[in-house]
């Protein structure tokens, strides 16, 4: 078998990464494949026991890389910069292309400790691995820029940990995304200043992930490359207040250069609509509370120009974070009327106006997030099927009148998306906390995974009957 061949990221490893082993597991029992994105990558057609080897045991892939690379950077965590970071229970495993010829990468979670471990042992609990296949898979369905969780095997061993009952049951994960170079990346090469590697690394994520700034003069592709970051980052987070999704631990570690959801830890799904929603219990200030992500993410790209700003000129590179504002109120509104099944107005200003009059009344009322969202798919076209579901009684209040108003105003995109059985339901899928905890309970106390994968197929039907568009490589 040959490995070791020409994958982009082999352009950068001897500034950016560190050769690695895999944790050598008493066990790998496969729990979930993702069979959708691993026939995307030409995984496809392994077999069980090669899909273990190589994705629980991680022997490399044929053509690829010769050993994992634990990928080093730094970063802001709730707001306190912290030069001791890097992939401390992960690595990069390898780098696919689909067919269209766009690179991705396979990432892992749980496979071990690596130099940049400090005392963690570099392990996942098997219930953070559900969580997460369980929030990439929703996320997909409701049309959010997200990684994909390719794989989960589970591991046999057992892991004390101070956040949940111990000892626990242990997994790896392996999530597919466009690219794990991050903002803190650039903040590592920074602190470090060196000038030599932030330019090498620049010129490598706009050839891969932003082609379109591409520039003979660094200083100019540098400004035109952070632009299109800003605006990926900003896209995401207007589909994230839409979806009602609160990721959890926004540090600058968490945002990786192409605008895609991952590394969701303690992540929520707004039950009703809350600005102060907290999702992580460590997060005592609220610092990434559901109204602020808007907020977080600005700052969080800040601290990438601020980065930047040794190869290229301060006031270009503010200049550039101008994008984010319309980016993320574009994004906000489109996301919110593709939610809904509607078509754009005539103007933002126009669809703005509607998602005043909406979120306004879902904050006032406290009428549940998803459930709306559901019953008003498709506008005036599902009055009868709203005032039908159990939440009818909401939609006669007079507050929802200049809601009624606004839809019935709109165009649906798509009416026959209606006729999917998805719609004939009650209700939509959800995934609030207690929903997960309660399938969590089988798995653990009888090795029953019967709910999370019902769970799944509800999921997936959901996102066959929505049929968002599907977000953009960012390369495409």
């Amino acid at each position: 078998m040959t490995v070791g061949i020409s994958v982009p990221i082999l352009e950068i490893a001897d500034l950016f990464a560190d050769a690695v082993e895999p944790a050598n597991f008493p066990a790998a029992l496969l729990r979930y494949r993702n069979t959708r994105s691993a026939g995307k990558l030409d995984l496809g057609d392994l077999s069980t026991e090669e899909w273990i080897r190589h994705l629980g045991r991680f022997e490399p892939l044929p053509d690829n890389l010769a050993a994992p690379l634990a990928l080093r950077y730094h970063g802001h965590q709730f707001g306190v910069y912290n030069p001791d970071l890097g992939d401390g229970r992960g690595f990069l495993f390898a780098q696919k292309q689909d067919k269209a010829g766009h690179w991705y990468d396979l990432g892992t979670k749980g496979s071990g400790q690596t130099p940049w471990s400090r005392s963690g042992d570099g392990r996942l609990t098997l219930k953070g691995g559900v969580r997460e296949v369980l929030a990439a898979a929703y996320l997909e369905a409701l049309g959010v820029k997200t990684s994909k969780i390719l794989s989960l095997v589970e591991t046999g061993e057992q892991l004390a940990r101070s956040d949940e009952p111990s000892p626990t049951r242990s997994a790896v994960m392996v999530r597919v995304s466009e690219t794990h170079i991050r903002i803190g990346t650039f903040q590592r090469v920074a602190y470090l200043e060196d000038k030599q590697a932030i330019a090498k690394l620049v010129e490598h994520c706009t050839r891969h992930y932003h082609p379109t700034a591409e520039d003979p003069e660094l200083g100019r592709q540098t400004v035109g490359f952070l632009e299109l970051v800003t605006r990926d980052v900003a896209k995401m987070i207007g589909q994230w207040m839409a979806a009602g999704f609160v990721h959890g631990v926004m540090n600058t570690d968490n945002f990786n250069i192409t605008g895609e959801t991952f590394d969701f830890g303690p992540y929520r799904f707004l039950p009703y609509s809350d600005p102060n929603f907290v999702a992580a219990y460590f997060d005592q200030q609220g610092l990434y509370r559901f109204g602020r992500q808007p907020t977080q993410g600005i700052w969080a790209l800040q601290q990438l120009a601020s980065s930047l700003t040794l190869i290229a000129d301060e006031e270009q590179l503010a200049s550039a974070l101008g994008a984010y504002e319309p980016a993320y109120q574009a994004s906000f509104s489109r996301h919110t009327l593709a939610l809904l099944g509607l078509e754009d107005g005539p103007s933002l200003q126009d669809d703005l106006e509607l998602l005043q009059a909406l979120y306004g009344w879902l904050t006032e009322s406290g009428a549940s997030w998803a459930q709306t969202f559901f019953d008003w798919f498709g506008g005036e076209a599902s009055a009868n099927r709203a005032a039908e579901g159990p939440a009818s009684n909401r939609y006669q209040e007079k507050g929802f009148e200049a809601v009624r108003r606004q839809l019935s105003e709109r165009t649906p995109a798509d009416p026959e998306k209606l006729r999917a059985s998805y719609f004939t339901a009650d209700k939509p899928v959800t995934l609030l906390i207690d929903e997960i905890e309660a399938l969590w309970a089988p798995i653990a106390d009888d090795d029953d995974w019967s709910a999370f994968e019902e769970k799944l197929e509800h999921i997936e039907a959901a996102r066959l009957a929505l049929n968002l568009p599907v977000p953009p490589h960012s390369a495409a």
